[in-house]
């Protein structure tokens, strides 16, 4: 069944799709987007279940987002193959894609994420948590592992941990649980092996969600694949925009 996402797109060029992290919205992409607009056409949109997409009942998996994606991209692109930057969430998004439907794409970018959680107590916590007490929860905890207290101690990084707050407060407990359980059962290990598209991989030095052995599993499964750090906790293109930006810009230059 196709859902409704709801899309923002920006700018023009060699056309860029952003795909956002668990609890967040395209939002998350704000500073990012403005900056590859200037040369790019930018895709931005809300996962099922977060932000003003569409909720749906019912359990989720990771090739469910991935084929979200890439209907978004045979309507929005139009034949174009398309340059896929997935965070967290997204870059799991991004890993089943690259897989399932290699010719929409011309390059993908897996940033701060995983291919499999062995331990999966963690995720059971934290959904039986949203169950009994509701996202907001969780939330300030959420918050405080996706960027660095030097960053959040700034001016514009408290008004972004503030933003990212109330969307993670104001995203669907349901659809949330729903989502959570889509990345807890992720396990790219073996399937990572089969992608051929082009393929970046970011990894945050400060990163404690998705430390840097997990990006560099990806970066080690995926044929080809380049693995560059960036010095930021999770949410890294929130919180180093330009330097994002700019790992970017140099592997699409590179291809």
């Amino acid at each position: 069944m196709t859902i409704q996402l709801n899309v923002v797109r920006e700018g023009h060029g060699p056309i860029v799709v952003l795909s956002h992290a668990l609890g967040c919205d395209l939002h998350m992409w704000d500073a990012l987007a403005a900056q590859l607009a200037r040369a790019h056409t930018v895709l931005r949109y809300d996962h099922r279940n977060h932000g003003a997409s569409e909720r749906a009942a019912g359990a989720l998996h990771m090739v469910t987002l991935a084929d979200d994606a890439a209907e978004l991209i045979e309507r929005e692109a139009a034949g174009e193959p398309v340059h896929f930057v997935g965070l967290s969430m997204g870059g799991m998004t991004a890993q089943a894609l690259a897989l399932r439907r290699p010719e929409l794409l011309r390059s993908v970018v897996i940033a701060n994420s995983s291919s499999h959680y062995p331990d999966q107590a963690p995720w059971r916590a934290r959904v039986q948590t949203v169950a009994s007490q509701g996202v907001a929860a969780i939330a300030q905890g959420a918050v405080s592992r996706w960027l660095t207290p030097a960053w959040v101690s700034t001016f514009e990084g408290e008004a972004a941990a503030e933003a990212l707050q109330q969307t993670l407060e104001a995203t669907d407990a349901d659809g949330y649980i729903a989502s959570c359980n889509a990345v807890a059962a992720i396990d790219f290990r073996e399937s990572n092996r089969r992608i051929t598209v082009p393929t970046l991989v970011i990894g945050g030095v400060q990163d404690e969600a998705t430390p840097m052995e997990m990006s560099q599993a990806i970066a080690d499964a995926i044929p080809g694949a380049r693995l560059v750090t960036i010095d930021a906790a999770h949410l890294s293109a929130v919180e180093q925009p330009a330097e994002f930006g700019e790992l970017l810009i140099d592997f699409w230059r590179s291809l």
